[in-house]
């Protein structure tokens, strides 16, 4: 959702958003907790900007408000189809 309002705001629509998560759950103290999680994103945004396309997926990784929820590292994988 947050990649979709970057991209709106910066004048692009996606025809595609697919996203995988990877997590890393761990053991910590007596308990587990959730330390990192990848996406892989594969967007198909027709006549997008390849700088703009960047510059919008790093805004959502560093904004998105659920992201801001996990106490976790998180990383981005985005690839950009013709």
């Amino acid at each position: 959702m947050a990649l979709s309002a970057q991209l709106g705001g910066a004048g692009m629509t996606a025809s595609r958003l697919e996203t995988t998560a990877t997590i890393s759950l761990e053991k910590v103290g007596d308990g587990f907790a959730i330390t990192k999680s990848h996406l892989d994103l594969v967007a198909k945004v027709p006549g997008a900007d390849k700088a703009k396309f960047d510059a919008a997926v790093k805004a959502a990784e560093t904004g998105c408000p659920v992201s801001k929820l996990f106490k976790a590292e998180i990383s981005v994988n985005a690839r950009l189809e013709p």
